[in-house]
């Protein structure tokens, strides 16, 4: 069967699934599923250098923000 975010395991009621890739380099970019639903990618155009990060609202799961933190440029 297929689970969430492409996980091997389904996660427990009440759980948030989530999948987080850190990229390589500058060949492959980084992405952030949340829920099955990707959050950040570079299909999406929206990853940068450095940390990319999504706030998501813990109680509904609705994403509330995203951004990324160039931590190489300073």
């Amino acid at each position: 069967p297929r689970h969430k975010c492409g996980n091997q395991k389904s996660c427990p009621q009440n759980y948030f699934a989530f999948k987080i890739i850190s990229g390589a380099a500058n060949v492959v970019g980084p992405s952030i599923c949340f829920e099955d639903l990707v959050l950040m990618s570079s299909v999406k155009n929206n990853i940068g250098r450095g940390l990319n990060i999504a706030l998501v609202n813990g109680t509904t799961g609705k994403l509330l923000k995203t951004d990324a933190f160039d931590m190489y440029s300073g």
